[in-house]
């Protein structure tokens, strides 16, 4: 298991022949990377850490004022605005949002969980449908510069 004992023995915990945490890039930084392939719609694990009430680096939106720390997991899952999981917040479940290979990296769309992040910052995903900039659901884009756009965009 990827989880200390802390968090109990749940058979969807994800396991470590399963999955790691690796640095992806310096740019990226760590994501979680599966060793396995998962088909569409399949539940691939159950998530866990501790329940927080502010906004971390590592956690995830449960709901206004609660957030779920994860600094051995879910907290580590990259974005894309094309992702390859989705996260049930009142489950505590991830699903592949389509086939994902075994070697791939898991990238939510952090919109998806997030009213406000704990940064923002430029999008590199690479998407044909990238917003740019990777922001909460509720967050405004900032005013970029020309300098920045054409940095994000090149």
């Amino acid at each position: 298991m990827l989880y200390p004992a802390i968090y109990g023995q749940n058979p969807m915990f994800p396991k470590a022949t399963d999955f790691e945490v690796v640095l992806k890039n310096e740019m990226a930084g760590k994501g979680v990377i599966c060793y396995r392939a998962f088909k569409r719609s399949e539940v691939i694990a159950h998530i866990s850490g501790d329940v927080v009430n502010e906004i971390r680096q590592h956690t995830l939106q449960i709901s206004t004022d609660k957030h779920l720390y994860d600094p051995h997991f879910s907290g580590y899952f990259l974005h894309s605005c094309a992702p390859n999981i989705s996260l049930d917040m009142d489950k505590l479940t991830v699903t592949a949002l389509k086939d994902i290979p075994a070697n791939s990296f898991l990238y939510m769309d952090y919109a998806e969980t997030e009213d406000y992040l704990f940064k923002q910052f430029p999008c590199s995903c690479g998407s044909h449908n990238c917003r740019g900039w990777i922001t909460g659901k509720n967050e405004r884009l900032p005013v970029l510069s020309e300098s920045v756009l054409h940095a994000v965009n090149s």
